[in-house]
């Protein structure tokens, strides 16, 4: 019996196995092997990737990276005591520093109405500095920023006025100090020299004395009256409203046009009000939240001097403004105000509204100096006919041992650019 009783229990065993083996077919009756349908994740991730591209405005940043490299290159080797020049083993060390992915004798050699290699008379081998067109157009941007000093004065003051304490730090000043236009030494050319206007509260942080009144204007209004009185739409249709423009290729989906009108017509505590905050938890509170960050963030961008700004930099604001929101996710929700570029290392967005195929509407001399840079980085190898034949590095006798310090090559480098 116990024999019998063991072979029906293990046959029984067998038995399941076999059937939980086998894939149970789909029915009506086996429902419950049926997979649910997920609905696809919205993120800032997937709006980045599947986000309608501006050929022009890519192709912008791409070059802008290449100016930007030079720019840092001239800076690293501006530091150094010896000289304008530095050698290209020694800037081999900077590539990291400067963001390359190729080596700086390749780079160099690419460009050389940016950069002049040539052989040192002494130590006989490869040095470069920066050309003089390039140096010619770094003074330029200098004076341009001395010119334009009361303007820069203007965008702090609104900067400290957009900020809810009147403070902000000057670590975030630093980061977006060639989008505003300002000085390397602003804090005692520009926040020294106002005294009056702005106080360092601490060794780090710079606060506004004063608000004007004349000053708590945006941007944006500028646009909006000029709709209210050409355009003859009322004051219900432009009040809150923002310039859309698409991107070429933009797919308006059903309901789209509806929801984008309702938006535009959805009130919003302006970036320059001093009124209390809103509240996200009553009726309309998060979609105005938003507005109101997207309205601070089209300020700050119309305060740069190229309209763009690096979506990073942003981040030291964010606090300061009130602005605690996921800014990417915000730069994606709105693509017919901003657009957002992948090109550089980082994310940078622009303002579409003040570019037109790749070129800024409303120039201004900043802009002007740092396009014509940007043209020589265009030009690349391209032309180099006109440029001036270098001239034969001549042998120099050393007296007594034969060394020479530093102190004597940039004489003789002086000596050979006059044609002694």
């Amino acid at each position: 019996m116990r024999l019998l009783e063991s072979s029906k229990l293990s046959l029984f065993k067998f038995k399941a196995c076999s059937l939980s083996s086998q894939v149970t077919p789909f029915g009506p009756f086996n429902s419950f092997v049926q997979k649910r349908w997920r609905k696809p994740i919205i993120s800032a991730q997937t709006r980045l990737e599947d986000r309608t591209r501006d050929s022009n405005l890519d192709k912008l940043t791409t070059h802008l990276k290449k100016l930007d490299i030079t720019l840092k290159l001239h800076v690293l080797m501006s530091s150094r005591k010896r000289g304008p020049f530095v050698s290209l083993q020694l800037m081999s060390r900077w590539r990291n520093l400067v963001g390359l992915n190729v080596g700086i004798g390749a780079f160099v050699h690419k460009y050389p109405h940016v950069f002049e290699v040539f052989t040192h008379p002494v130590r006989r081998n490869l040095c470069c500095r920066i050309s003089k067109k390039m140096m010619g157009l770094i003074e330029e941007e200098a004076d341009a920023m001395k010119q334009l000093e009361l303007e820069v004065v203007h965008r702090v003051k609104k900067l400290l006025m957009m900020s809810v304490s009147g403070t902000l730090h000057l670590h975030a000043l630093r980061l977006v100090r060639r989008e505003l236009g300002l000085p390397v030494d602003f804090r005692e050319s520009i926040l020294g020299k106002y005294s009056k206007d702005f106080k360092l509260v601490d060794l780090e942080v710079v606060e506004l004395i004063s608000r004007d009144e004349n000053l708590d204007v945006a941007e944006i209004e500028k646009w909006r009256n000029k709709e209210f009185r050409e355009k003859w739409l009322s004051e219900f249709e432009t009040k809150y409203a923002f310039p859309i423009n698409f991107p070429t290729g933009f797919e308006i989906q059903a309901g789209f046009r509806d929801k984008l009108k309702n938006w535009q017509r959805l009130p919003y505590v302006k970036p320059y009000d001093r009124k209390e905050s809103v509240r996200i938890r009553t009726c309309g509170g998060i979609e105005r939240y938003e507005k109101r960050a997207v309205g601070i963030l089209h300020e700050f961008l119309s305060l740069t001097a190229e309209k763009m700004v690096e979506v990073e930099r942003l981040a030291h604001f964010q606090k300061d403004f009130a602005m605690e929101v996921n800014v990417r996710e915000l730069i994606l929700k709105h693509p017919g105000i901003f657009y957002i570029s992948t090109r550089r290392n980082s994310l940078t967005v622009f303002l579409r509204e003040a570019y037109s195929k790749g070129c800024l509407i409303q120039s201004n001399l900043i802009y002007d100096v740092r396009r014509k840079m940007l043209d020589l980085v265009f030009l690349g190898s391209r032309n180099t006919r006109e440029m001036p034949a270098q001239k034969e590095i001549k042998e120099f006798k050393v007296d007594g041992d034969g060394i020479m310090d530093g102190e004597w090559v940039i004489p003789m480098l002086e000596n050979l650019e006059n044609g002694s």
